[in-house]
């Protein structure tokens, strides 16, 4: 047995602070700096906080593109919290109404929705410009300013007083510019047109006389079928051709001028928002993210073959002309000046787009082959 040797305080003194750093950087390494110590019970022996949620959508899952959002986020949500974190989605209609879902999550009578928050114009008219703009910037523009061009910022601000947190959660492809009974060869052809326009383009087109209507997309084949309406707009021709346009309104007409890019986001209460710790924050940004990356590459990948298949059926898929595009572009201008000095909101966002893109257009028009290329 060697014989023991004495220990100086210095080297005491040494070997408790190294003990007591070898325990602080083990505690870190299970828990994140920042983050408290929780018990078991909260976090289910997982780590994760426990989160039990019900959500509603504004669209139904068998949609495609549109419809599978709030379900991949879910799904994605489980998957990374070890299933900690679970979040039902129910059908539109099943528990909310499909357009009242902003003012169900704001009153806590769901944790959170997903939907096209355009259908808030009604009560909050700047909504539009953070779900689609006519003659706005594309998909790919409208992300770059989201998340670096300080539009998150302001879509969180324009919804903090709703006790509402709007997470960018969809993102997708233009739409078509409607399905119509008959030809659009003038805007003439629009007068007494009774329409079914969701957005800024609804107001476009009331200012050039047609009769706009707002009704849920379960609703709009029986409308059409039965004379109610005389055209309508949706989504993009790979959800369109699932709710049956083609079956009676034989002329789809491109380009999507009303909604060059559509934003969904999954709407949460505030109260609900606030209360989760940053790791769980972070999920459901990551897990959004992810699901705006798969909508938009999902949609660009099923459009052409519909519309192949949509001429097979008779449908003219036609252009409108450009003689129409600058008129209506012209009364689009016209209807957003007005909207912005009614609303502080509406002229703050309208405002920050607008420089963004006029920067970004140095780059648009130089970076990107030619459309006819």
């Amino acid at each position: 047995m060697a014989a023991r040797k004495n220990v100086s305080p210095l080297a005491l003194l040494v070997a408790v602070l190294t003990a007591l750093a070898v325990g602080v950087l083990g505690s870190l390494a299970i828990r994140p700096p920042g983050v408290a110590s929780e018990s078991q019970n909260s976090t289910g022996g997982t780590g994760f906080e426990i989160v039990r949620w019900r959500a509603t959508s504004s669209f139904t899952s068998n949609l495609p593109i549109i419809g599978q959002p709030p379900h991949r986020v879910a799904d994605n949500l489980a998957r990374m919290s070890g299933g900690a974190f679970q979040m039902q989605v129910f059908e539109p209609g099943e528990i909310v109404p499909a357009l009242e879902i902003t003012e169900s999550v704001k009153e806590g009578k769901v944790q959170a929705g997903f939907q096209w928050v355009g259908y808030d114009q009604g009560r909050i008219p700047a909504s539009t410009l953070i779900s689609a703009v006519p003659f706005g910037m594309e998909p790919i523009e409208f992300s770059a300013w989201w998340y670096y061009g300080g539009g998150r910022e302001l879509g969180e601000a324009l919804y903090a007083p709703h006790n509402v947190m709007p997470i960018l959660c969809g993102l997708t492809v233009p739409e078509t510019a409607g399905w119509f009974r008959g030809p659009v060869e003038s805007l003439d052809d629009l007068l007494g047109m009774k329409i079914r326009f969701a957005g800024l383009g609804g107001k476009v087109l009331q200012r050039l006389g047609a009769s706009v209507t707002m009704i849920p997309a379960g609703e709009i084949f029986q409308a059409l079928e039965k004379g109610a309406i005389d055209a309508t707009e949706f989504s993009m021709p790979a959800v369109d051709q699932l709710l049956g346009f083609s079956r009676v309104a034989k002329y789809n007409y491109f380009p999507g001028w009303h909604q060059t890019f559509s934003a969904a986001h999954l709407q949460i209460n505030l109260d609900e928002w606030n209360s989760l710790r940053n790791q769980t924050k972070t999920m459901i940004r990551v897990a959004c993210r992810a699901a705006a990356m798969e909508v938009i590459s999902e949609a660009e990948y099923l459009q052409g073959a519909v519309i192949q298949d949509f001429e097979q059926q008779g449908v003219v898929t036609d252009m409108l002309s450009t003689e129409i595009l600058e008129q209506l572009r012209a009364v689009t201008r016209e209807v957003l000046d007005e909207e912005a000095a009614k609303d502080e909101h509406f002229a703050k966002i309208l405002k920050s787009q607008r420089e963004f893109s006029e920067v970004y257009r140095y780059w648009k028009t130089r970076g990107y082959l030619p459309r006819s290329f």
